[in-house]
């Protein structure tokens, strides 16, 4: 593939914009959390002069697969957006343990974690599959809120039903 060819354009845009979707066994009988894998790849304005990834690039990769996640969440955003809702992060926990560079074709590993009431956490790894390092580990704490005033609102009450008690924790993506 050669760059400008339609088939290349066609797999960087797979690359960047599509999320890999694993197969599912049903949540109801597991109670599993949901989680998502999202890919990516590198690009030239993800690098400083040497090549290697920003620290902040890694969170729009995270910010990617958790805005893909929020669909399987129950939170379509746009429409929650619409309604005056709108998710959003309270802190964010990053370890970057190894850098990506340029043209590294990566993994975004997101899950929810846990949740409570009024706020639940995700927990996001990124992997370069070519050699399978990780990357980056992250948690992030996240809240619904209530536009304009800010509002707290209390998590959709199915998630207990739908996800168990909330309590499972990061074993899926490796406690750290």
């Amino acid at each position: 593939m050669q760059p400008g060819n339609d088939d290349y354009l066609l797999f960087v845009r797979k690359a960047i914009l599509s999320p890999v979707v694993p197969s599912f066994q049903s949540r109801a009988l597991l109670m599993e959390l949901p989680s998502l894998i999202t890919q990516s790849r590198v690009m030239f304005f993800d690098t400083d002069a040497g090549g290697v990834v920003h620290n902040i690039a890694y969170l729009r990769f995270i910010e990617v697969n958790r805005s893909l996640l929020a669909e399987r969440l129950g939170f379509p955003l746009a429409k929650m957006l619409d309604g005056g809702e709108c998710p959003v992060v309270v802190r964010t926990e990053i370890d970057y343990l190894r850098p990506a560079k340029l043209w590294d074709i990566i993994e975004i590993h997101g899950q929810l974690d846990s949740f409570e009431r009024t706020r639940f956490w995700c927990s996001f790894k990124i992997v370069r599959p070519s050699d399978n390092k990780l990357l980056v580990t992250c948690r992030q704490t996240l809240a619904v809120v209530k536009l304009p005033e800010m509002k707290v609102m209390r998590l959709p009450l199915h998630w207990k039903q739908d996800f168990g008690t909330g309590e499972q924790g990061s074993a899926a993506l490796g406690s750290r």
